[in-house]
Protein backbone atom coordinates (compact mmCIF):
# COMPACT_ATOMS: atom_id res chain seq x y z
CA UNK A 1 0.00 0.00 0.00
CA UNK A 2 1.15 3.41 -0.62
CA UNK A 3 1.80 6.12 1.73
CA UNK A 4 -0.16 9.08 1.95
CA UNK A 5 0.76 12.08 -0.14
CA UNK A 6 2.97 14.81 1.95
CA UNK A 7 0.68 17.54 2.52
CA UNK A 8 1.20 20.56 -0.03
CA UNK A 9 1.79 22.84 2.81
CA UNK A 10 4.56 21.04 3.75
CA UNK A 11 6.13 20.83 0.67
CA UNK A 12 5.61 24.12 0.11
CA UNK A 13 7.25 24.96 3.28
CA UNK A 14 10.55 22.71 2.51
CA UNK A 15 10.75 24.85 -1.23
CA UNK A 16 10.64 27.76 0.42
CA UNK A 17 13.11 27.09 3.21
CA UNK A 18 15.89 25.58 0.85
CA UNK A 19 15.36 29.11 -1.92
CA UNK A 20 15.53 31.29 1.01
CA UNK A 21 19.16 29.37 2.81
CA UNK A 22 20.35 29.61 -1.20
CA UNK A 23 19.64 33.66 -1.19
CA UNK A 24 20.02 34.87 2.56
CA UNK A 25 23.26 33.59 2.72
CA UNK A 26 24.66 36.12 0.16
CA UNK A 27 24.69 39.59 1.45
CA UNK A 28 25.26 40.92 -2.18
CA UNK A 29 21.81 40.04 -3.19
CA UNK A 30 20.35 41.79 -0.67
CA UNK A 31 22.23 44.65 -0.94
CA UNK A 32 21.08 45.41 -5.07
CA UNK A 33 17.54 43.97 -3.79
CA UNK A 34 17.05 41.01 -5.74
CA UNK A 35 14.59 38.28 -4.53
CA UNK A 36 13.02 35.64 -6.12
CA UNK A 37 9.53 34.38 -7.07
CA UNK A 38 8.93 30.63 -7.54
CA UNK A 39 6.70 28.77 -9.01
CA UNK A 40 7.49 24.89 -8.69
CA UNK A 41 11.17 24.68 -9.89
CA UNK A 42 11.25 27.56 -12.12
CA UNK A 43 12.70 30.85 -10.28
CA UNK A 44 12.11 34.07 -11.77
CA UNK A 45 14.52 36.69 -10.21
CA UNK A 46 12.86 40.49 -9.87
CA UNK A 47 15.42 43.63 -9.20
CA UNK A 48 13.37 45.97 -7.37
CA UNK A 49 13.56 49.55 -8.45
CA UNK A 50 15.57 51.85 -5.88
CA UNK A 51 17.28 55.14 -6.88
CA UNK A 52 20.61 53.98 -6.10
CA UNK A 53 20.64 51.39 -8.75
CA UNK A 54 20.76 53.99 -11.43
CA UNK A 55 23.71 54.84 -13.55
CA UNK A 56 22.88 57.81 -15.71
CA UNK A 57 20.48 60.18 -14.12
CA UNK A 58 20.44 61.86 -17.46
CA UNK A 59 18.41 58.87 -18.59
CA UNK A 60 17.67 57.87 -16.28
CA UNK A 61 19.36 54.79 -16.56
CA UNK A 62 20.02 51.38 -14.17
CA UNK A 63 23.54 50.98 -14.25
CA UNK A 64 24.94 48.15 -16.55
CA UNK A 65 27.48 46.84 -13.52
CA UNK A 66 23.69 46.42 -11.30
CA UNK A 67 22.27 44.99 -14.41
CA UNK A 68 25.39 42.25 -15.41
CA UNK A 69 25.36 41.33 -11.36
CA UNK A 70 21.50 40.75 -11.70
CA UNK A 71 21.80 38.90 -14.59
CA UNK A 72 24.43 36.73 -12.61
CA UNK A 73 22.65 36.26 -9.51
CA UNK A 74 19.83 34.86 -11.52
CA UNK A 75 21.91 32.45 -13.47
CA UNK A 76 24.31 31.16 -10.37
CA UNK A 77 20.72 30.72 -8.25
CA UNK A 78 18.98 28.85 -11.02
CA UNK A 79 21.94 26.68 -11.14
CA UNK A 80 22.44 26.37 -7.29
CA UNK A 81 18.57 25.81 -7.12
CA UNK A 82 18.64 22.90 -9.98
CA UNK A 83 21.55 21.45 -8.12
CA UNK A 84 19.31 21.19 -5.20
CA UNK A 85 16.02 20.56 -6.39
CA UNK A 86 16.25 16.52 -6.33
CA UNK A 87 17.31 16.43 -2.49
CA UNK A 88 14.51 18.96 -1.85
CA UNK A 89 11.81 17.56 -3.23
CA UNK A 90 12.91 13.34 -2.38
CA UNK A 91 13.06 15.29 1.45
CA UNK A 92 16.59 14.23 2.12
CA UNK A 93 17.65 17.71 2.02
CA UNK A 94 16.95 19.39 5.83
CA UNK A 95 15.74 22.73 5.14
CA UNK A 96 14.94 23.40 8.98
CA UNK A 97 18.40 22.70 9.32
CA UNK A 98 19.74 25.20 6.92
CA UNK A 99 20.55 28.43 7.24
CA UNK A 100 21.74 32.00 5.88
CA UNK A 101 25.46 31.61 8.22
CA UNK A 102 25.79 28.01 5.94
CA UNK A 103 24.10 28.30 2.70
CA UNK A 104 24.58 25.11 0.28
CA UNK A 105 27.73 25.51 -2.08
CA UNK A 106 27.03 27.63 -5.29
CA UNK A 107 28.78 27.31 -8.38
CA UNK A 108 31.75 29.81 -8.76
CA UNK A 109 31.33 31.97 -11.94
CA UNK A 110 34.39 31.04 -14.82
CA UNK A 111 33.10 33.89 -17.24
CA UNK A 112 29.89 35.65 -17.28
CA UNK A 113 29.43 37.72 -20.81
CA UNK A 114 26.40 40.49 -21.10
CA UNK A 115 24.72 41.90 -23.98
CA UNK A 116 23.00 45.26 -23.23
CA UNK A 117 19.73 45.28 -25.96
CA UNK A 118 18.31 48.51 -24.26
CA UNK A 119 18.70 51.11 -20.95
CA UNK A 120 17.22 49.30 -18.12
CA UNK A 121 14.39 51.64 -17.09
CA UNK A 122 13.84 53.03 -13.52
CA UNK A 123 11.37 50.33 -12.23
CA UNK A 124 11.88 46.58 -11.41
CA UNK A 125 13.69 44.53 -13.40
CA UNK A 126 12.78 40.31 -14.28
CA UNK A 127 15.01 37.77 -15.04
CA UNK A 128 15.16 34.01 -15.79
CA UNK A 129 17.98 31.90 -16.49
CA UNK A 130 17.85 28.49 -18.63
CA UNK A 131 20.44 25.99 -17.85
CA UNK A 132 22.06 24.54 -20.91
CA UNK A 133 24.57 22.06 -19.55
CA UNK A 134 25.02 21.04 -16.00
CA UNK A 135 27.66 17.99 -15.48
CA UNK A 136 29.76 17.19 -12.14
CA UNK A 137 31.68 19.59 -12.69
CA UNK A 138 30.86 22.55 -15.01
CA UNK A 139 27.72 24.24 -16.15
CA UNK A 140 26.73 26.77 -19.05
CA UNK A 141 23.62 29.20 -18.44
CA UNK A 142 21.69 31.21 -20.39
CA UNK A 143 20.12 34.66 -18.69
CA UNK A 144 17.69 36.84 -19.84
CA UNK A 145 16.28 40.20 -18.55
CA UNK A 146 13.15 42.16 -19.05
CA UNK A 147 11.23 44.83 -17.42
CA UNK A 148 7.41 45.26 -18.46
CA UNK A 149 7.40 42.93 -21.77
CA UNK A 150 8.61 39.68 -21.69
CA UNK A 151 9.53 39.70 -25.31
CA UNK A 152 11.49 42.90 -25.44
CA UNK A 153 14.66 41.96 -23.36
CA UNK A 154 16.84 44.95 -22.13
CA UNK A 155 19.98 42.92 -21.38
CA UNK A 156 20.90 38.95 -21.92
CA UNK A 157 23.71 37.01 -20.31
CA UNK A 158 25.71 33.90 -20.95
CA UNK A 159 27.64 32.59 -18.17
CA UNK A 160 29.94 29.47 -17.39
CA UNK A 161 30.99 28.05 -14.04
CA UNK A 162 32.51 25.32 -12.02
CA UNK A 163 29.97 23.05 -9.84
CA UNK A 164 30.25 22.75 -5.97
CA UNK A 165 31.70 19.45 -5.30
CA UNK A 166 28.76 17.22 -4.40
CA UNK A 167 28.51 15.12 -0.99
CA UNK A 168 27.59 11.72 -2.23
Amino acid sequence: MRPPPEPVGDIKRRRDGALAALVDGVPYIRFLGITFDRRGDELTGVLHYAPQLIGNPALPAIHGGVTAAFLEVTAIVTLGWSIIWDDVEAGRLDTAALDPSSPPRLPKTVDFSVDYLRSGLPRDAYARARVNRSGRRYASVHVEGWQDNRARLFAQGTGHFVMPPRGD
